[in-house]
């Protein structure tokens, strides 16, 4: 069975397109909210799939970026990088080997966008999120959106 990701707005609002007939329709999915959640849909054209709900407050791109991240003080320490989703509010990256990286601390993160004009991206980040070698961060700058990035970050 096929399974379809759909990106729900602020006013709990996915929008699916049928896989099989290309008919679409918006769901209200507001009662889904908080947790994770897969839905078994059936078309009009007798077409069934799997839809898995996004409630981010931003649409996340997968990506395979390379850079650099180097930690703020108090913390010390740095290393390579590799960008594996983007959004509006934040970046989730993998390092190989040991890192100090901690939830709260703050780092800075250097990396090149893989777009035409080759972007590059300097941020200011807080951690969120550590689960071995992947960090998840949340942007801290005041110029968090970029036109160059928003215009990456089309789906």
């Amino acid at each position: 069975m096929d399974v379809q990701k759909s990106f729900v707005n602020t006013d709990g609002i996915a929008t699916i397109k049928c896989p099989q007939c290309g008919i679409i329709k918006n769901l209200a999915v507001t009662q889904f909210r908080g947790r994770q959640h897969t839905l078994k849909i059936r078309c009009g054209c007798d077409y069934a799939w799997d839809l898995l709900l996004d409630f981010r407050r931003h649409y996340r791109k997968k990506t395979d970026l390379t850079g650099t991240y180097l930690l703020e003080p108090p913390a010390s320490g740095g290393g390579r990088l590799t960008v594996l989703n983007i959004s509006r509010s934040g970046v989730g990256f993998s390092v190989t080997g040991l890192h100090a990286v901690k939830i709260g601390q703050k780092a800075r993160l250097q990396f090149t966008l893989d777009n035409k004009k080759q972007t590059p991206i300097d941020k200011h980040v807080s951690i969120k999120s550590v689960k071995d070698g992947y960090i998840g961060c949340e942007f801290v700058d005041d110029r968090v959106f970029e036109k160059d990035l928003g215009f990456y970050l089309q789906p």
